[in-house]
């Protein structure tokens, strides 16, 4: 009978521990601030609902709220990384959800906008081009003032033209496609930023896999193409009239704008176009750059080389 008694007492002292315990672990949630307020605009709330709902309680008092303890979206230290909970009532029933918060959008605000610069084969140092750190050549002053045109013309609507840039050899006509690329992003307009030289190798390696038509057909609707160093590449009549003339003809027909630097005026860069291994062909040149001009416009580029 002693046993018995004694794990009856015992039974009591831990369950009255444990009714302590849960008095005060009860009042801690129902003190929070924003729980008290929750339950003050909705007297219609009882005390049965309130306790069969006290973990739903605990739950929203120990998670961050919209990043209020957190430094940034890789250290939030909620249950559902990058969301935010939120309370409400509904037909006298209390009820948790979540939402984002203000850095995880930002986070994917950050992702998407990454998602929207592709290159092929471009430089680390155009990719991350700003057009703030553009500095103030006179003689470059033409170009900046049309791509801050276009820029501002993107507000509204994307301008179906984009630009020729022709000169000499490290004048920073590709810097300005990097700077253009990643201000367009913010605009969360998409751009495709290719090197030439390398575009015309992966198109034919394409040709394998049977990747090319899928390939061809995003660079054909990117909100803004930009090719650069036209003219460096080695030509082929292939090159220039089904990848080349396809890819203008489709941009030209829907109005969706070009971008181009090259070392060749455009009728230095006819002429290029001009000469194959089977002789000048002056008249599919003629008709590449005919469709280069209805989706660009040539300003020249000239100033000091700024990579000696």
């Amino acid at each position: 009978m002693k046993p018995v008694q004694s794990t009856l007492q015992k039974w009591m002292r831990q369950n009255q521990n444990f009714q302590e315990h849960y008095a005060k672990i009860r009042q801690e949630i129902l003190s929070d601030p924003e729980i008290k307020a929750l339950i003050a605009e909705h007297p219609e709330l009882t005390k049965k609902e309130i306790d069969k709902n006290l973990i739903k309680l605990h739950e929203f008092k120990t998670q961050s709220k919209q990043c209020s303890h957190c430094t940034c979206f890789n250290d939030c230290m909620n249950m559902i990384q990058g969301y935010s909970p939120v309370l409400n009532v509904e037909g006298g029933e209390i009820h948790l959800s979540y939402e984002k918060c203000y850095r995880r959008i930002d986070y994917e605000k950050q992702r998407e906008q990454q998602q929207l610069v592709q290159s092929l084969y471009m430089p680390k140092q155009i990719l991350e081009a700003k057009i703030d750190h553009i500095d103030a050549d006179p003689k470059r002053s033409q170009a900046v003032r049309e791509i801050v045109k276009f820029i501002s013309g993107c507000e509204q609507e994307i301008p179906s033209k984009g630009l020729y840039l022709y000169g000499p050899f490290g004048v920073g006509k590709t810097y300005f496609l990097g700077a253009l690329a990643n201000k367009l992003k913010e605009m969360y307009i998409s751009s495709a930023l290719i090197y030439m030289p390398e575009f015309v190798r992966e198109m034919k390696a394409s040709m394998k896999d049977d990747s090319l038509n899928k390939k061809l057909a995003y660079f054909k609707k990117t909100d803004v193409l930009m090719l650069d160093d036209i003219g460096a590449e080695m030509q082929s009549p292939w090159f220039r009239d089904e990848i080349l003339g396809s890819l203008l003809q489709y941009r030209m027909m829907e109005g969706l704008p070009v971008f181009f630097t090259s070392n060749y005026s455009m009728e230095e860069l006819e002429t290029h176009l001009a000469s194959t291994r089977n002789g000048v062909e002056e008249v599919k040149a003629g008709r590449i750059i005919e469709r280069m001009k209805q989706v660009s416009q040539p300003v020249a580029v000239f100033a000091e080389n700024r990579r000696t």
